[in-house]
């Protein structure tokens, strides 16, 4: 039996081997083809219902096998099993653009009376035309052959770009001595030791991943130690790297990836890849996203250079540094911090055990979204991995037991292997199954990278891991607390991409909440709870620095807008982000920083002309949690008919309907940006 080959439960991660993946990809395509065929031969009535009990059901079959695949692919990267993934790609990449330029089927969409669809497949079915356009059915000739190529060539090159981006990553370690961690935190060089023990090696192992890395930044002394690292950092997977590791340089993938961009956004008639992104997204053109960053910029830069000056002055004044460069800052940031608010992100970790943090966010979703929230046990891919199940009681009186909502696997370490960052991922959605007449449950991943616990104690958060945990449980809810039944616009699924991220930031608002997170801290040695005090100082720092944050934000986000839109993909790409640092930011990198070349959300992550989504979405965000902040509970919490109304509005909806439509139902009108100002400190 071939575990990708299972649709009956949830996927065999602990079976699954490479050597399953091409075996099970060619069936599961044959079985595509074979349907793809069929609904498209003339005789086939052009029915929603009918189309769907042929075609979605083996696609959806190809499209969770695949998933599985690529998710290993992310989380437990082994030599073999990317060589397996690598070799199917190009025939996965191949089919789905066929299918999404097919001259037949989309014509047979056409076909389809208005009049025979409910409003969830009316949105469904306008969102596939759309998408027909997008993928090239219209096109003829050379221009579709070539358009089919170029989406091949783009699954190639983004694929590489992830796996340079990882391997420089993991190819990197540095071992300290212990004069050099001086003040570094103890559970970091406890971590640091065992792992150079693990490799029989003296000293303590540095690495570049974010458990290591950043309070290496914040909290050594050493401005050396922090040089190297930072120089590592900033320029992986380039030219810049030490000789060994320019092997995974992405210069020359960025320049493919954007030249073909360009070129397929030209046969599909549009002038640059940036107006062909935003045609399924909220924002109208780039030109109003372009207008709507530089008019944050310029509210944010005042703000931004007070924090710089305020920098500055201490670290003359206290740090004996009258020059600070680059892999100072976050060093200087954190002492300025101390010194300012009496506290240190090492002092509030000791209250943020991952399973105490567990244990307050699903108390808050349980009571905010009136579910249940249980540890339950299936097939994963590492022995860190946790299952659980989200249930509803079916009735008020809970006679009949509870009713499954959705699942959700949650993999919380980082290890070697695994992709950095934080992200969630669907491997089911919700549906109304046309083969079956039953409804299948959404299912998601939910992955981050904390560091692991050291000396049998469990793994300790800072409150931005805390923070980093309820966003990507923000994403788990709007694909599993959805009431969609039509599997193309039910959770996330036809959600514009500028608003996937409006539940995921509201979420965060909550890790600012005392009555919320007083519930979710004990010491990890004496179990006491967050003091109030300490709550209050890490409230007043809240907004510490927010004015730089805010334009780093903008600077990424414009970069990648105007990279899009004017920059010639054939020339250097670093005059580009020169400019849009002088126009916007406060604080410059070295000539030699090359952070463009691990850029994984708009290189390969799907966030290409799109990464202004955060800062656009985060007004949306902002906003719906003003409406919790004007209807607050007696006793400090979250009023529950306000998060019913957010489930039902926001969450249940998915997207069945355009996101604005569902914001103004939830509001009652459209989003402003005074709401987010206010919560940065910004007015």
């Amino acid at each position: 039996m071939n575990p990708l080959l299972s649709f009956d439960q949830l996927p065999l991660f602990d079976q699954i081997g490479p050597e399953h993946v091409a075996p099970a990809i060619k069936q599961l395509l044959a079985q595509a083809n074979s349907a793809l065929t069929q609904v498209t031969s003339p005789d086939f009535d052009a029915n929603w219902n009918a189309i769907a009990t042929v075609l979605d059901v083996a696609t959806e079959q190809l499209g969770r096998a695949w998933g599985a695949v690529s998710h290993l692919n992310s989380v437990a990267d082994t030599p073999e099993l990317r060589a397996a993934y690598n070799a199917a790609l190009p025939i996965v990449t191949e089919f789905y653009t066929r299918l999404g330029a097919d001259e037949q089927l989309y014509a047979k969409y056409k076909a389809i009376p208005p009049e025979s669809l409910t409003p969830e497949q009316t949105q469904a079915h306008t969102n596939a035309l759309r998408n027909f356009v997008l993928g090239g059915a219209e096109l003829q000739g050379v221009s579709r052959t070539r358009f089919a190529a170029i989406q091949e060539l783009q699954a190639a090159a983004s694929q590489k770009f992830s796996e340079n981006a990882l391997d420089a990553t993991d190819a990197f370690a540095y071992f300290a001595t212990q004069d050099e961690l001086a003040g570094v935190p103890a559970d970091v060089v406890q971590a640091a030791r065992a792992e150079a023990q693990a490799q029989g090696k003296e000293g303590y192992k540095l690495t570049l991943k974010m458990p290591c890395y950043l309070p290496l930044m914040q909290f050594a002394r050493s401005s050396d130690l922090r040089q190297t690292l930072y120089r590592a950092y900033v320029t992986r997977a380039s030219d810049q790297a030490d000789q060994d590791a320019r092997r995974y340089d992405n210069t020359a993938l960025i320049k493919e990836l954007l030249a073909l961009r360009l070129e397929e956004a030209n046969l599909l008639g549009y002038p640059n890849f940036a107006s062909l992104s935003v045609v399924p997204k909220m924002a109208q053109s780039p030109q109003q996203v372009v207008g709507f960053l530089r008019d944050l910029a310029a509210r944010a830069r005042p703000f931004a250079e007070k924090d710089l000056a305020d920098l500055r002055a201490f670290a003359s004044e206290h740090l004996d540094l009258p020059d600070p460069q680059p892999w100072d800052w976050p060093y200087v940031g954190e002492k300025l911090k101390e010194a300012r608010y009496a506290f240190n992100e090492q002092e509030v970790k000791q209250y943020f055990p991952l399973p105490t943090v567990l244990a307050g966010l699903f108390r808050i979703v349980e009571t905010l979204f009136e579910v249940s929230i249980r540890e339950d046990h299936t097939s994963v891919w590492h022995e860190s991995v946790r299952f659980f199940r989200i249930e509803r009681a079916t009735d008020p009186a809970g006679d009949q037991g509870p009713q499954l909502v959705g699942q959700f696997y949650l993999d919380p370490a980082a290890r070697s292997g695994k992709r950095g960052g934080a992200w969630m991922d669907d491997v089911r959605a919700r549906w109304l199954r046309p083969d079956t007449q039953t409804l299948q449950t959404p299912v998601a991943h939910l992955v981050c990278n904390f560091a692991s616990g050291v000396d049998g104690k469990p793994a300790l958060l800072t409150h931005d891991d805390v923070t980093t945990l309820f966003h990507e449980f923000g994403h788990g809810l709007h694909h599993l607390l959805t009431q969609v039944n039509e599997r193309d616009v039910s959770g996330i699924s036809g959600v514009e991409w500028d608003a996937v991220e409006l539940p995921s930031q509201f979420m965060e608002n909550f890790c600012w909440e005392w009555d919320v997170l007083k519930n979710m801290t004990s010491h990890v040695d004496t179990d006491q709870p967050l003091p109030r005090a300490l709550f209050d100082k890490m409230l007043a720092a809240k907004n510490y620095q927010s004015g730089l944050q805010t334009l780093r934000q903008i600077e990424f986000s414009l970069f990648d807008m105007l990279l899009h839109t004017e920059h010639n993909p054939a020339h250097d790409l670093l005059p580009l982000l020169s400019q849009v640092r002088d126009e916007v930011a406060v604080l410059h990198p070295p000539a030699w920083s090359r952070t463009a070349n691990t850029f994984s959300h708009i290189f390969a992550g799907g966030y290409a002309a799109g990464y202004y989504s955060y800062k656009w979405a985060e007004v949306l965000s902002a906003d719906a949690y003003a409406a919790f902040e004007e209807t607050v509970a007696a006793d400090g919490l979250p009023n529950v008919q306000t998060g019913r109304r957010f489930r039902q509005t926001i969450l249940e909806a998915g997207g069945s309907r355009p996101a604005m439509a569902s914001f103004k139902a939830f509001r009652g009108r459209e989003p402003t940006l005074d709401a987010l100002l206010r919560h940065q400190g910004m007015t």
